[in-house]
């Protein structure tokens, strides 16, 4: 990831609806073999933006020998490239830590029809 740059009250809020915008924009981008967005599914580890607007993200895949890897990450440049506002997007890939169940947001949840009472192993937590 790039260099941490400090943002000031005012920067962050200025920048809100950008990351609400880019966010949306991930939302978009689905995994080829689970019907859920990679948002929701929790492969976006690290969404940053900086002043010149410029967009960071550290994002992984569910199985690290993914073979749309290079599509999925395409579209979610072209995505987030495409926000009215960004002036750049880089992507970082990473498997640590390795994606599992438990980075699934509560929709994705839901959408896999996922017990909540479940662990990742599919047995009840005591």
């Amino acid at each position: 990831m790039a260099d941490k740059e400090v943002l000031t009250a005012e920067d962050v809020k200025e920048l809100q609806p950008l990351y609400a915008a880019v966010i949306s924009a991930l939302k978009e981008v689905y995994d080829p073999e689970i019907p859920v967005n990679i948002y929701d599914l929790g492969l976006v580890y690290e969404l940053t933006i900086n002043k010149a607007r410029e967009v960071s993200l550290l994002m992984t895949f569910t199985a690290p020998n993914c073979p749309m890897a290079d599509q999925v990450m395409m579209e979610v440049q072209q995505g987030v490239e495409s926000v009215p506002g960004v002036t750049k997007c880089t992507i970082e890939l990473t498997f640590d830590p390795v994606w599992d169940r438990s980075m699934l947001s509560e929709e994705a949840r839901v959408e896999l029809g996922l017990d909540y009472e479940e662990d990742d192993y599919g047995k009840l937590n005591d």
